[in-house]
């Protein structure tokens, strides 16, 4: 109430006030009949739109055309938060108004579709919805998501533009009557990728203000999310459950469901949003999103720039600029551009100061811009040279704003002037083909035929085009010549020796080289030293194989003397050629013979030097196998040339002197802690998109030799793990059928069907499914439907109907009647025993009913149906008489020949209205049968064909009256079919009037067939009734007919007046009267017993019915004996009645059980009955009350207790062999008997004189050898309920299922069945209500009967259970606990336990038991710990025990029974330990064996000598840690003391002779090629470890002597070759002064250029400097400001020139020359004061343009030029 008040609209005050006050009337209303119309009325609301209206009145006598009112909206303002719903409020207001007698909290009914402009409200808490106004306030929305409203009860259009009527609508992006050009569009999919390191992931990011957002999840993942307001504030939400909510004041609606999720949000957003995914299961998921994003960057055109000229006329230019419309501000172009919406607008251009220029001032001020030139535009200049002549470089340009004046002369101005053109590129990549590469063609053929020669190549340089040309760096060509070797030796006489053949393609390869000249032999060039070797000398032997030499020189050819210098042979590159070979002078036995490989190649051997020339030698070792943990590096074995200590061909050495592998161990340090990767799985799918794991785990190699490996924490790796998971078979499956998940089962039991949709899809790459016609699935398509609870139903009761009320006013009870029937798995069902189902309360078959308060007698009541007052009786007749009277709704079995009266009282209709039928048909008065018009039916002496159903139906109602015949066998005579006749009376009866009373009991077995079987177990109702009625005429010592009786029947009846009273049932002295009800009980009570008791318990309830019979049959006699006014006299009857009924009164006399079994039961011979467990009679007829103040029931029932009862007899009746013991229980405790509470002989239970205190259930308990039986009656009050609760403790630990009484404790395991059973009486009934701690349960549970059924007890099921019975006089709560035991159980994994053995803060050895056993080896003195890892409910208690027997308290128990440790251990304490671990559910034992076994140090082993000779040999003991003689690893011996260790001499004695060598001296150049040496002598070492100098012959036999110089220093010698400085002109930098260039770059000393690298270690030289130059002295020069364009306002500026100016010459240069200083502005604003209180003026001379462009309309200009857009 507080954001709106609220306006009173339409009042009579209202409208007297707007009819007073009119305005003139229009032209329009003056040739019409109104009036004028009123002014509007005040608004129904102060904010949130509401309605006005205006009246105006009928000035003819007429009908006025049209309406007399018109509404418009107003107040069209938002309201303040905290004013609350329009509607709401109106329905508040009637909070303190009472409804019905009661205040209720009104909360509003909105959206309704059928009159939204009625006042509907909800009471809060109820479902009561009442109409409280029929119209709401003018100006309440129709519908909450429309603007529409209520105008005087009716709902009126209202648009966006909150006119009355208007259709306007807002477009996607909230703009009213918008085109949707401020938002775009934006949909998309996210895909989730399984990622091992990631939970979660961004789906999108929704800016701030979007619209219409819907996001769809498919999949098992979760959607939340994220926001942060334009203030920073950030947010989450992780919609955990559908609903709709506010997250930042945007309304979110957010549905969850299985498989999916769906997100709306209708916006508009108040702040960024981004939605995020967290994964949550193995597939992947999908997520389609769509909303309207808005444009918040937008251009804005900027107001025109200054006039280009000050007078005789200029131009002036709009720009634009990006503004972000959510801070309000101008950014950066990039933004708008981001938007393709976005179209920056065109500069726009307009004439300006068109006035001339004033002829005293000569000068036109050339403002920026000038109308007759062209705009600025963006000038370039060259592009430079490319930064690389080939592959890829770049080249640059200088881009600048520039216009040309009127003589043609260009300068530079600012960037912004052209902004509106894109500028050019400065950069550009330039060369981008790959450079000239070398290029080597295949090789020739070897020149020679045999032994050695050259062959050849052709090398071209080519370029990216593929042509032959040049560029190509010569230091990086490939060589075109090289030796070659033929294996077949030259056998031919010297003079016949093959030569170098020149081949064809030679010519061509020299052509083509762009170098030297190839020849043959090596030759000279200038400045190029080369390998010149001299000729072979001749064979050193006459025949065989000899040897040549030849000598090799290094020389060079020098260009000023053109003479040739011998060099040093380290300054030749490439090999030298070979000084020495093998020659052949043919056989020295002048015979031809043929060369033989092997003798040559041991002729070849034989020759010493060539032996001496090349050997193998060790150069270095190998790079390490393993980076750690112990790897190997290998000797490296070349041959070498020993005179230039060059590699050659591994087939100049002799194989056979190949030195041996030689191995050393390396990098023994352990490994770093690294992932150890396992294999992939197989793929968890054959298509679509599978998964595959691997494991993954941190692990610490400690070392190879023994593979031993440590796994350690995952943290303990410092590089990210590798994934764990990937996908595969990323590709469609073939399409298939996919069943869903099968729907519960239609029926809980008895057999039900349960059905499941398949579909056919195609499982696709990404992982989503594609639905595909069912065609498409060749395969057969699964079942779909399938049979589920085949089990048989628990046996349940099936109540009938509950009666009518038995009173027609006031207070009354009702009835009903129960069933046992079992459900089948074939779906079908048996009526079964009534004792196989649970007891079943009284309160359930009989409640208490109220009616309307009778009405008083002297109150004339209001006009009720006719009603027949029937007597539910049945007549037995025992002797003739003449005439008999009975009253219409019973049965009667009579005897032939009998005359009949029937009499039909109905009340509240006329008599003669009341008509009679048989078997369906009309009677008419005849000479047998006579319709009295009163109500009477008489028939004449009963004959066969008279059996039948009679009819009285008085206007609706219908009472029936059913004659059966006795024949002279005491058998029913059979007449005309009853069954048919009685069915078709039934079924045009009112079912429910008819069988008002007990009999109703059928409709219980009415529960499964069609209404035909229903009808027809209806006429079976007689048959039950004759069946009964037969065995009670056959029982003995029955009144009968005889015909010595006859007569003095007959006699007697002659003495009684044959008048017949008219207004009383006549006494029938010979006929037998019960009620009905008391045959419904024998018939229910059988229906309740085994069938192995039917036969007996029918004989004794057929003995009970005749004894009650007969008793009341007495008492009638008795008191007509009595009657004052009664003429017969009895006397001379009495000897024969008695006669008759002596038999059957003694029979009467005993009330057990075993007196009322038929005397054809032996129950002297009971011992040659079959043995029996007890049974208990169950009875279900109520308590009988026989007297006010004595109560006599059977067990089942309940009692209640009136204030004048005196006594309650409680029966019990059992059968059983051998006979049961009877014993009575009260609420589970021995009943004591005192003087109040007796035990009968016949084993009742009697309490006399009951109190409060007697209130309770009552078992009688029925036990022998064989087995009990127990049944309970409850005793209660007339008040608040009672139940039957027990205290006792229930543990179950083997049951599959258990049932207790409310009240006791119940301890079991899991997976058992539990019913807690909560028997309830109480009048009027109670309702059961069960709590499971206190929290309502409902029908998810199994509720049966009022016993609560937990199936498949879990842990969670564990807890406090309540049942709660309430009914008007009170309620009352019995609770019992339910405990879910677990047997003790090893825990599956070791987290709890390492946590348990960490806390006990010692690094002690550990070990855990197992049921079957572990093992643990310790040494004597150590410590350890024991865990009992095990788990269970309650909480095990762990016992500890050693060899079976428990431990003693010295060793120490930690984390509560989990840990032993065990301190000092030593010898007694080897053998098994045990933790036997016990609750309430059961037992376990673990186990483990401790091995006492000492570590200890070994140095029985020696290590390998320290040096092979001389004096320093030294041998170690090497240490192992042993465990009963064998080694172990050493770790386990860290706690012992290392023994000492004497180092052993070994291997001392004299060394052989070895070469010994110094340090390398300095190289005698720094580049360019040294050399460096090193001193080489032979000598030997003592065993005293003296070095005594040897002869070089002596070292020489053993090994090769070593060098003694060597080359050093070879890289070329380089230096910094700077070029000169180029001209100073580069860009200016300061006053006259500039900046000059040089090139530097690195060559060798020969003037070779090489990479820069190769000098980076020298200094470089500067390639940039300052220099001075003239063309640099310039300065800016500014002109003085012009007169400011407005004198007050905030759109005045001024101008002045700015240019660039030679301080000499004082003439303009490019502005870039003086870029080095800041640029004076050249406009500015000015005058910027607030125009106040002054008149309407212009405040710019450019107004007449502004008008004359038609710029008036616009603020900006309106209010810069108010006089001159003012004017007409």
């Amino acid at each position: 109430m507080k954001g709106c008040n609220w306006a009173t609209a339409g009042t009579v005050l209202l409208a007297s006030l707007v009819l007073s006050s009119r305005t003139a009337r229009s032209e329009e209303d003056r040739d019409s009949l109104w009036d004028a119309w009123g002014s509007w009325s005040e608004c129904s609301r102060t904010c949130g739109g509401g309605a006005s209206y205006s009246l105006r009145r009928c000035l003819s006598s007429k009908t006025c055309e049209g309406r007399n009112i018109r509404y418009r909206t107003c107040s069209n303002v938002d309201c303040p938060p905290e004013a609350g719903d329009f509607r709401a409020q109106q329905c508040s207001a009637h909070n303190d108004v009472k409804y019905q007698g009661q205040f209720y909290e009104w909360l509003p009914v909105s959206n309704d579709p059928d009159n939204p402009c009625s006042l509907k409200c909800q009471a809060k808490g109820t479902t009561l919805v009442v109409e409280l106004a029929p119209k709401v306030l003018d100006g309440t929305r129709c519908y909450t998501e429309s603007l529409d409203m209520c105008i005087s009860g009716l709902c009126q259009i209202v648009g966006c533009d909150r006119q009355l009527g208007s259709t306007v609508k807002e477009d996607n992006c909230g703009v009213c009557n918008g085109d949707g050009s401020t938002c775009r569009l934006v949909r998309g999919q996210y895909k989730s990728q399984l990622s091992a390191n990631k939970l979660d992931d961004t789906v999108v990011a929704i800016p701030y203000g979007s619209r219409h957002v819907r996001l769809v999840l498919k999949g098992p993942d979760h959607l939340y999310l994220e926001t942060k307001t334009l203030q920073g504030v950030k947010s989450e939400n992780s919609l955990s459950s559908t609903g709709s909510f506010l997250m930042d004041n945007s309304s979110i609606d957010f549905q969850k469901f299985p498989d999916k999720e769906i997100l709306r949000i209708s916006g508009p957003l108040t702040a960024d949003f981004t939605v995020k995914i967290r994964y949550a299961g193995a597939a992947d998921s999908s997520v389609q999103f769509i909303f309207y994003q808005p444009i918040i960057h937008r251009w804005r055109e900027t107001d025109f720039f200054p006039c280009s000229a000050s007078c005789g006329g200029g131009y002036q230019l709009t720009s634009a600029e990006c503004f972000d419309l959510r801070s309000n501000r101008v950014v950066a172009d990039q933004y708008c551009h981001y938007y393709p919406e976005n179209i920056k607008p065109k500069p726009k251009l307009q004439e300006c100061n068109l006035d001339p220029c004033p002829a005293s001032d000569g000068y036109k001020q050339i403002m920026p811009y000038d109308l007759y030139h062209p705009l600025p535009r963006w000038e370039s200049t060259p592009w430079t040279a490319c930064s690389s002549s080939c592959g890829g470089g770049i080249q640059s340009r200088s881009v600048s704003c520039v216009e040309e004046d009127i003589q043609g002369h260009i300068s530079p101005v600012e960037e912004w002037k052209c902004m509106y053109t894109p500028k050019m590129p400065v950069v550009q990549p330039c060369n981008i083909f790959d450079c000239p590469k070398w290029l080597a063609q295949e090789w020739s053929p070897c020149t020679v035929t045999c032994g050695q020669g050259l062959r050849y190549r052709v090398v071209l340089c080519i370029d990216h085009r593929g042509m032959h040309t040049g560029g190509c760096s010569p230091k990086t060509k490939p060589h075109i010549k090289e030796e070659c070797i033929i294996p077949t030796p030259c056998y031919k006489p010297k003079e016949k020796l093959p030569v170098e053949a020149k081949l064809p393609w030679y010519k061509q390869a020299q052509e083509l080289e762009e170098g030297a000249v190839v020849s043959e032999e090596p030759s000279l060039r200038v400045g190029y030293a080369r390998f010149i070797p001299e000729a072979w000398s001749t064979c050193s032997v006459t025949c065989g194989v000899g040897s040549q030499v030849r000598l090799v020189k290094c020389q060079v050819l020098l260009s000023f003397s053109q003479s040739v210098a011998d060099l040093p042979i380290d300054e030749c590159e490439g090999p030298k050629p070979v000084s020495q070979r093998a020659c052949y002078s043919g056989p020295c036995s002048g015979a031809a013979t043929e060369y033989n490989p092997e003798e040559t190649d041991q002729l070849y051997g034989s020759l010493q030097e060539f032996d001496e020339l090349y050997d193998w030698e060790y150069e270095g070792f190998t790079q390490c196998s393993e980076s750690c943990g112990g790897g190997v590096q290998e000797a490296v074995v070349t041959c070498l040339n020993k005179q230039t200590r060059e590699m050659a061909d591994e087939t100049l050495c002799v194989i056979s002197r190949r030195p041996p592998q030689l191995l050393k161990a390396c990098n023994l340090q352990p490994c770093p802690a690294r992932w150890e990767i396992g294999k992939w799985s197989t793929c968890s799918l054959t298509c679509g998109v599978g998964l595959q794991t691997r494991d993954v785990f941190c692990a610490h190699l400690l070392s190879r030799e023994t593979n031993e490996t440590v796994i350690l924490e995952d943290e303990l790796c410092y590089k990210p793990k590798p994934s764990l998971v990937q996908a595969c078979n990323r590709f469609d499956c073939p399409p298939s059928w996919y069943p869903t998940e099968w729907q519960e089962c239609s029926q809980t039991c008895g057999g039900g069907v349960q059905k499941r949709d398949t579909l056919c899809k195609q499982h696709l790459a990404d992982g989503s499914f594609l639905e595909l016609p069912e065609t498409f699935c060749s395969a057969p398509r699964p079942v779909s439907q399938q049979a589920c609870r085949i089990e048989d139903c628990p046996n349940e009761w099936l109540l009938s109907d509950w009666t009518q009320c038995s009173v027609s006013c006031g207070e009354g009870t009702q009835t009903r009647n129960a069933i046992c029937r079992k459900m089948l798995k074939t779906g079908g069902s048996v009526i079964i025993n009534s004792s196989l189902c649970p007891p079943l309360p009284f309160s359930s078959l009989v409640r208490p009913c109220a009616l309307a308060t009778c009405a008083r007698h002297n109150r004339p009541a209001h006009k009720q149906s006719p009603h027949i007052m029937a007597a539910k009786k049945v007549y037995i007749q025992t002797r003739k008489q003449k005439k008999l009277h009975f009253i219409v709704g019973g049965y009667a079995y009579l005897l032939p020949k009998t005359s009949i009266v029937v009499r039909c009282p109905a009340r509240r209709i006329r008599k003669s209205m009341i008509t009679w039928e048989k078997d369906d048909k009309r009677l008419i008065s005849s000479a047998h049968i006579t319709i009295v018009p009163y109500g009477y039916m008489k028939i004449h002496r009963l004959k066969p064909s008279d059996t039948g159903t009679y009819t009285c139906t008085a206007g609706p109602a219908r009472e029936y009256f059913v004659i059966k015949l006795i024949g002279s066998n005491k058998k029913l005579i059979a007449g005309q079919p009853a069954g048919i006749r009685e069915e078709e009376a039934m079924k045009k009866a009112n079912l429910n009037e008819a069988l008002r009373t007990q009999e109703k009991h059928l409709n219980g077995i009415l529960f499964n067939g069609s209404k035909a079987e229903k009808r027809g177990h209806l006429a079976d109702l007689s048959s039950w009734y004759d069946e009964i009625v037969s065995k009670l005429l056959q029982h003995k010592g029955w009144p009968g007919e005889n015909p010595e009786s006859w007569e003095a029947q007959e006699s007697t009846e002659r003495n009684v007046s044959s008048e017949e009273d008219q207004s009383q049932e006549y006494s029938l002295p010979f006929t037998m009267v019960t009620e009905q009800k008391h045959l419904d009980d024998i018939i229910r009570n059988l229906s309740q017993q085994p069938e192995e008791l039917k036969e007996v318990y029918t004989e004794q309830l057929i003995v009970q019915l005749a004894r009650e019979v007969f008793k009341s049959h007495l008492e009638r006699q008795e008191s007509a004996l009595k009657a004052p006014r009664r003429r017969v006299d009895f006397t001379s009857v009495e000897y024969p009645f008695h006669k008759r009924v002596s038999g059957f009164a003694s029979s009467l006399r005993t009330t057990s059980a075993e007196a009322l079994l038929p005397t054809s039961v032996d129950l002297a011979n009971g011992s040659r009955r079959p043995p029996r467990k007890p049974a208990i009679l169950r009875k279900i007829s109520a308590a009988q009350q026989l007297s006010a103040s004595e109560v006599v029931t059977h067990l089942g029932q309940t009692v209640v207790l009136a204030s004048g009862t005196l006594s309650v007899l409680l029966h019990c009746e059992a059968v059983g062999n051998p006979k049961p013991t009877i014993s009575w229980a009260k609420n589970g405790e021995e009943v004591k008997y005192n003087d109040r509470m007796l035990l009968q002989p016949d084993d009742s239970l009697q309490i006399l004189a009951p109190v409060e205190a007697d209130v309770g259930f009552y078992a009688c308990n029925a036990s022998n050898a064989l087995g009990s039986d127990s049944v309970s009656i409850a005793v209660t009050l007339a008040g608040k309920p009672l139940i039957k609760a027990s205290r006792a403790t229930v543990i179950n630990t083997e049951l599959p299922a258990v049932t207790v009484d409310i009240g006791s404790t119940v301890k079991t395991i899991q997976r058992v069945n539990v019913t807690i059973s909560c028997q309830v009486a109480g009048v009027p009934e109670a309702e059961v209500t069960w709590f499971k701690n206190k929290v309502k349960l409902y029908s998810a549970h199994h509720l049966r009967d009022g016993s609560l059924l937990i199936a498949n007890v879990s842990l969670s099921d564990q807890g406090l259970y309540s049942c709660k019975a309430a009914n008007l006089r009170g309620e009352v709560t019995e609770s019992t606990q339910l405990l879910v035991l677990e047997r003790p159980q090893p825990l599956p994994h070791l987290e709890d336990l390492t946590a348990v053995l960490s806390s006990a803060g010692t690094t002690i050895p550990s070990v855990l038991t197992s049921p079957l056993g572990t093992k643990m080896t310790i040494s004597p003195g150590s410590s350890v710990l024991i865990g009992c890892a095990v788990d269970g409910h309650p909480t095990p208690n762990i016992t500890w025990l050693f060899a079976g027997e428990p431990l003693n308290l010295k060793h120490r128990i930690l984390a509560a029974g989990h840990i032993l440790q065990i301190l000092n251990v030593s010898d007694a304490l080897q053998g098994e330990f045990s933790c036997l671990a016990e609750n309430e559910a059961g037992s376990l034992t673990q186990r483990t064996s401790l091995a006492i076994q000492e570590y200890r140090w070994s140095v029985d082993k020696l290590m390998a000598c320290s040096a092979s000779c001389g004096h320093k040999g030294v041998q170690l003991p090497q240490l192992r840690c042993l465990l009963d003689g064998t080694e172990v690893n050493i770790s386990h011996c860290k706690g012992k003391p290392k023994p000492a260790l004497q180092p052993i001499a070994c291997n001392r004695r004299d060394c052989p002779s070895r070469w010994m060598v110094t340090s390398w001296s300095s190289c005698t150049r720094s580049c360019g090629g040294g050399i460096q040496t090193r001193r080489v002598t032979c000598q030997r070492l003592t065993a005293k470890g003296n070095s005594v100098p040897m002869s070089n012959e002596a070292c020489a036999q053993g090994s090769k002597h070593p060098v003694d110089t060597q080359n050093c220093n070879r890289q070329p010698c380089v230096e910094w070759v700077a070029s000169s400085w180029g001209q100073c002109n580069g860009p200016c930098i300061g006053p006259r002064q500039a900046v000059q260039h040089r090139q530097i770059f690195c060559q060798t000393k020969d003037g070779t250029s090489v990479s820069s690298d190769q000098c980076s270690a020298l200094p470089r030289p500067l390639g940039t400097q300052n220099c001075w130059t003239e063309v640099c002295g310039v300065h800016w020069r500014v002109s003085l400001w012009t007169v400011c364009t407005a004198t007050c306002g905030n759109y005045g500026f001024q101008s002045r020139r700015v240019e660039c100016v030679h301080v000499h010459t004082n003439k303009p240069v490019l502005e870039h020359y003086c870029s080095w200083r800041p640029r004076p502005a050249n406009w500015q604003r000015c005058n910027i004061t607030p125009c106040e209180n002054m008149e309407c003026r212009d405040t710019t001379r450019y107004c007449e343009k502004v008008k004359q462009l038609k710029l008036c309309q616009l603020t900006q200009f309106k209010s810069r030029c108010c006089g001159t857009c003012g004017k007409a």
